[in-house]
Parts: structure tokens; sequence; C-alpha cells
């Protein structure tokens, strides 16, 4: 078959209708393991399989993308690099979308090679083409040009080829095409500037920052929510957030949150915001981020109180990923009565919502209420000055009490209300309620509360009650999480301790085999 590829491939430059011929080569190219082409490809005419790409003819276009998608494959990106930059170019320059996205993603493979970069360093035109790539249509031709320009950019020679050079105009140029590939290109200077504090600098230099930066303040209400969007992600960085610090514009975004209170259009940035500080807090500390900018944290409660969807949704999300940890925990129970209202609204809005709203909240719930072995020992390893195993028991205790007080204050009859979801005809619901038990059920007053809940424990080892894989999942999680315990035995006792272990040992999915008995007649 291999030796069919070099033979289709001679005849297919002799004809001038070489179509059922390059239905054939593509037949012959995908039979042959890709180790064997590798062998085969360096000594291949390529040249008439790209000179075939200028054609009319969608068909051939199409059939010589799919051939040369996979001898490109075969070859080392170096020599890819060294005998197709020319070819690539072009590529980057046909009017059709698959003929660019071939290019592309041929020009990602070599940036990803050490030793082929220079090539692509050395061939300014090419550097060119890929910035003027992410000013065309096609979304996903864009997504790769700034993926492989990022990965160009992640060396200091590749640096100076992008920011100190006229490539540097070519970029400020394509960023004029439109607001959409403006935002293109900062998100591309937002990974460069994620690498290091020196890419930060070079990106600074150049003046994207600042003027992203800008953006914020911008009377298009959709562009500030993208830019607020792009700070977030440069923030993901030690040295992102320092500039950002440095700058101010962290305390600019604090200002922001207060100053939406008297703009109508708030809503459309406003989540942007708190996300912004959502992830500042779980990046950072959720205590230092809390108490240097209490808007935040007041506008979330206010968005879980409110009555819109999205603003509710957003403030759920938010506040389930700062009570993820201990710390964040902590820092929620110091808001006294104001965090006592948000759970009693947080238990509200988990029965009585819509689907969707209800299972975030009960995520959030969950992620309020569970105590991982992983957080107990961040929250120890957090205080100063008290050692020993008595204050770890006594912080231990701490956060016990902490979880069960929460888990009362969601309702009034709170095991009852969660309980109460297993029969709702809504899979989703039912498998929130579960995450939330298994929150709990590594906590022995949670495990007292299971046993003390009439027909609770008969539900948790009856398998006939999950009627599809995702809840038997959610169940099994359960099991193993109550097994797991050292209290379990105890609180549990002896007898639906050993059907916990039986049902784990048994795994999600087990089936007791029924036996049929033949009666004579039938």
């Amino acid at each position: 078959m291999a030796a069919s590829v070099s033979e289709l491939l001679r005849e297919i430059a002799e004809l001038e209708e070489p179509l059922e011929e390059l239905r054939s080569l593509k037949t012959a190219v995908y039979s042959v393991p890709l180790s064997t082409l590798r062998d085969l490809a360096a000594g291949l005419r390529f040249g008439v399989l790209f000179s075939l790409l200028n054609s009319d003819d969608r068909e051939q276009i199409d059939t010589c993308v799919v051939i040369l998608d996979r001898l490109l494959q075969a070859l080392d990106p170096v020599y890819l690099a060294q005998n197709f930059k020319v070819e690539l170019q072009k590529g980057l320059q046909h009017s059709d979308d698959s003929v660019k996205i071939l290019a592309v993603s041929q020009i990602g493979r070599i940036v990803e090679n050490a030793e082929a970069i220079p090539e692509i360093l050395g061939s300014p035109e090419l550097l060119k083409e890929m910035i003027h790539s992410i000013g065309g249509k096609k979304i996903s031709v864009a997504k790769e040009a700034i993926k492989s320009l990022s990965k160009v950019a992640q060396s200091k020679a590749g640096l100076d080829a992008l920011f100190m050079t006229s490539m540097l105009q070519d970029l400020k140029d394509v960023m004029g095409t439109n607001d959409v590939v403006r935002y293109r290109v900062y998100e591309l200077v937002v990974e460069i500037s994620s690498v290091s504090s020196v890419s930060l600098g070079y990106c600074a230099n150049s003046g994207f920052i600042s003027q992203l930066l800008t953006e914020l303040a911008g009377d298009d209400v959709l562009i500030r929510a993208t830019a607020i969007e792009m700070v977030t992600a440069l923030a993901q960085s030690q040295h992102g957030r320092q500039y950002l610090a440095q700058q101010g514009i962290i305390d600019r975004i604090s200002n922001m949150i207060i100053g939406a209170d008297s703009d109508p259009f708030s809503g459309f940035y406003l989540p942007n915001l708190v996300k912004f500080f959502g992830n500042l807090a779980m990046i950072d500390s959720p205590q230092q981020i809390c108490e240097r900018y209490p808007a935040f944290i007041e506008k979330v409660f206010e968005m879980i109180e409110g009555q819109e969807p999205t603003m509710i949704g957003v403030g759920l999300d938010t506040i389930g990923i700062l009570g993820s940890c201990i710390e964040g925990k902590q820092v929620l129970h110091k808001m006294g009565n104001a965090f006592q209202e948000v759970l009693r609204r947080l238990g509200s809005i988990s029965c009585n919502a819509s689907t969707d709203i209800r299972v975030r909240c009960l995520d959030t719930i969950a992620s309020l209420l569970s105590l991982s072995d992983r957080g107990k020992r961040r929250a120890q390893e957090r205080e100063n000055g008290m050692t020993g195993q008595t204050q770890n028991d006594q912080q231990s205790e701490d956060l016990l009490r902490m979880t069960e007080s929460w888990f009362q204050t969601l309702h009034s009859h709170p095991m009852e209300a969660f309980c109460s979801m297993n029969s709702q005809p809504f899979p989703e619901v039912h498998i929130g309620a579960l995450k939330v038990f298994t929150a709990i059920a590594s906590q022995p007053w949670g495990q007292r509360l299971m046993i003390s809940t009439p027909g609770f424990v008969e539900y948790i080892v009856d398998r006939s009650a999950e009627p599809d894989k995702p809840s038997k999942d959610a169940k099994f999680e359960l099991v193993k999480t109550l097994v797991d315990s050292k209290t379990i035995a105890e609180i549990f006792g002896n007898q639906y301790y050993l059907r916990l272990r039986a049902y784990l040992r048994e795994g999600p999915y087990f089936v007791k085999a029924v036996a049929t008995v033949a009666v004579d007649g039938e």
C-alpha cells in the first residue's frame, strides 16, 4: 500500500482531472500506518497536492486537504518548517477556510517544537500571515493562530520578533479591524502576559495592556464586560495580579461594583465584576480579599437575596467557590446575621426556584457544608501561634459546630426538606440532594441526623431507589463517604455498617441475582 501512495502521486501529477485518483490516494494514505508514512513522506512529491488546492472544485480541495493533513502529520516538525514555509504561508492566504485550518494547524505543530521555532522566527512573512489570521472570519483559524503565536512568544527571541519589529504594527493594524478582532488580540496579549513578568513587560511596553485597562471605563457595557473577563484572565498569574494592584485596577473594579447601583445597565457587566473577585479570593486569600474589598461580598449577598435569576446564579456560584475552603467558610461565618439570612435564602431557593437554579443552589449548599480532610489541614496550617493535637481537635470541633448550625439554618426541618427532593421527578435535583447528604456524611452530627430520620438508612442501602447511572453514582459517593468515616460504625451500629460496607464492595451497579424455579406443567 505504501508503494501505491507514491505511484498514485506520480499518476496524479500527469492528469488534468485527477479527482478519482485523489479519492484512491485518500484511501491509501489512511490505510498505511503513520509510522510507515514517516519513512515514506520525505521522498514524496507534495508539490502536486499543494498546486491542486488552487481550484474551484470543492471536492478536489477537500480531498487534497484531507490527504495533506495525513501526510504532513508524518513529517518531522523541523523538516516541515525547513521545506514547507512558502506552502504554509500560501495556505494561510487561501480563500478556503479548510486550507487555512490545515496551514495553521501544521504551524501549530512546528511552534510546539523548540528546534523548529527558529525557522518560524526567521520567516517574517509567515509570522505576518499568522497575525493577519487573527482577523479572519473563521473563529477556528483565529483561535489556532492565537495559540501558535502565544507559543512563539514563550522565548525572548519570539517576544522580540512580535514586539520589537514591524510585527507590532501588524498586530495594531489587525486590532483595528473591528471589536471582535480587537478582543482576539487582547486574548493573545493576555496569554503571552501570563507566561512571566518579562513577557508581561513586553506587552505593557507595547501599549496593549493599558489599552485593555482603558476599556474598563468604556461607554459600551458589552465591551466593558468582555474587558473584565480579559482582566480576570490576566489576574490568574501572580505577576499579573501584582501589576493590576500596582496600576490601581483592583481598586477600580471594586469601585465599579459600588457604582453599579446607580447604573441601569450594570446587569451586563456586574456578574463579571463579581467573578473577578471570586477568582481573586480563591487564588490569593478569601479573608484578605473580602476584608479589603467588602463591596464584593456585600454585592454577592445582595445578588442572592434578589429576584433576578442570572444574578442569583452568579451569587450562588460565588458563595460556593468561597465556601469550598475552610478559610472561605470562616470568612462567611464572620459575616454573622447577614450570612444567616443568606443561608435561609439558600434553603428557600433550593425548594422553590426553577430547576437549574435549584441545582446550582444545592451544589452551593454541598460546598458550604463539606469538610474534607484537605480542608481541615489547610485550616489547621493557617492557625498562627497555636500548635498541637489539642488545638487541632478544638478547631475541628468548631468547624463541626459551624456546619451543623448552617445546616439547621437552611430549613426549619432540613432533613425532611432534602429527603423530599429524592421523590421529586427532577433527576438533577435528586442528585443535588444526594450531594448535600454526602457533604454531611463524614461529620458525626450529620450521621446522627441520618440514623434518627425514619427510613433514611433503609433508603441509602436500597439500590432500587436510584433509576439511572448518575443517581447510582451519586448514591455510591454517599455510601463511600459514610464507610470511610471513623465514626460510622459507632453511630450507625454494626448491622448498618456491615450493609454499607457490602454495598461499597459490590460497587454502584450491583444487581442481586434472582433464582427462578421451574414449575411442573409450565
